[in-house]
């Protein structure tokens, strides 16, 4: 029904997203890997493996819809919070301005656009980051809002991330708009950046809130996947902490199943110095996916049954489930590739409610606004 662009497309996981409303004409990621599992499962004469910054406007099909997931190292809380300066990896925001700027050239601008990133990008250096995010589109014609969706809120991973969603001007929202900002989607952060940018025609868009999610992670687990060695594991369980071994021993107690998930991090502890801790969770959600930077990026299962506890590495298809990818989609190369390709990525239902409850109605209502000789340019 509907066209877009996917910038910044790593392995695919929002065009399933956008389908069926959205065909996406054009995909352009510079991983080499990722478009290895792109490939896998999309049309390959879809995908365009290149820097963004090689990428001109006037080689771009006309579309409905242009969604961004750029690189979030620079704004994550768990990153170096560099921020979106020029020459940092989530500075290539500014080539993707550039190139909205280039198609409006050629009178091919997408109506709808889409910016998704973690919430960090909202609250990082007191929304600063964001705000000038926001005044570049604003620049270009559209009106905008944000919301945040949690992923967990769809599949058993806590993954909270921001979107902007720019509209051209022309489009009418009535019913899909709000008069003041709700939970969940408009978090304390969102809401105080909203505020700080002070713009009487910021848009507080309005979705529905999902029906309470029903799987857990236990549910999406390889149970023949094979474990750590016993020594591993109890390497693993030595660098828990008081409180995370109270959770495991009452796990253990239980003599029931539990599937739970750890990650390493780095601690201070009653010194002051720093150590590693496993930090592990049981209550059905796994953590964030992560990119596989080092040993700690990585997540690791703890399985417990009848009080024997095991370990080992999430599997690539956990990680997919708990993206929201089918258990077709491919995932070839090596367990880094796969799981990068995952950690990287945005949870498909996540996408899928966003383009059900305003990507499609908004390209609905443009093309309803189009005579026979209407443009397709926001500004």
């Amino acid at each position: 029904m509907f066209t877009a662009l996917d910038f910044f497309a790593g392995s695919g996981l929002v065009q399933l997203g956008l389908e069926p409303e959205f065909e996406t004409l054009w995909a352009n990621d510079n991983c080499a890997k990722k478009q290895a599992v792109y490939v896998a499962n999309h049309p390959r004469d879809k995908f365009h493996l290149a820097d963004i910054q090689d990428v001109r406007g006037r080689d771009l099909p006309s579309a409905d819809l242009a969604w961004a997931s750029f690189p979030c190292q620079d704004l994550s809380l768990a990153g170096n919070l560099h921020g979106m300066h020029n020459g940092t990896r989530s500075g290539l925001f500014w080539e993707w301005i550039r190139v909205l700027k280039e198609l409006n050239d050629h009178d091919k601008r997408p109506p709808v656009l889409v910016a998704e990133n973690v919430v960090g990008f909202v609250v990082a250096d007191q929304g600063k980051h964001f705000q000038l995010a926001y005044c570049a589109l604003r620049d270009l014609g559209y009106q905008l809002g944000a919301v945040v969706i949690d992923a967990k809120a769809f599949v058993p991973q806590s993954r909270p991330r921001a979107f902007i969603i720019a509209v051209a001007r022309e489009i009418p929202l009535d019913g899909l708009i709000q008069q003041f900002p709700s939970e969940p989607f408009h978090p304390i952060g969102l809401v105080r950046t909203a505020f700080a940018i002070n713009d009487p025609e910021w848009i507080w868009w309005s979705l529905p809130v999902p029906k309470r999610r029903i799987s857990q992670f236990s549910d999406l687990c390889e149970y023949d996947a094979p474990c750590d060695p016993a020594s591993k594991t109890k390497q693993l369980c030595s660098m828990l902490s008081p409180l995370n071994r109270k959770k495991l021993d009452a796990a253990r107690r239980t003599k029931s199943y539990f599937a739970g998930t750890a990650y390493r991090r780095t601690r201070p502890d009653r010194e002051g110095d720093k150590i590693q801790r496993l930090e592990i969770r049981f209550d059905g959600v796994a953590g964030c996916l992560r990119t596989p930077n080092g040993g700690s990026s990585r997540q690791t299962v703890i399985l417990v049954d009848d009080g024997l506890v095991r370990s080992r590495l999430m599997t690539i298809r956990e990680c997919a489930r708990l993206m929201g990818a089918p258990d077709t989609y491919k995932l070839d190369g090596t367990y880094n590739d796969g799981y990068r390709a995952m950690g990287d990525a945005v949870v498909v239902p996540v996408t899928r409610w966003l383009t059900r409850h305003l990507l499609a109605p908004l390209a609905t209502r443009f093309r309803s606004t189009l005579g026979n000789s209407g443009s397709k340019s926001a500004a």
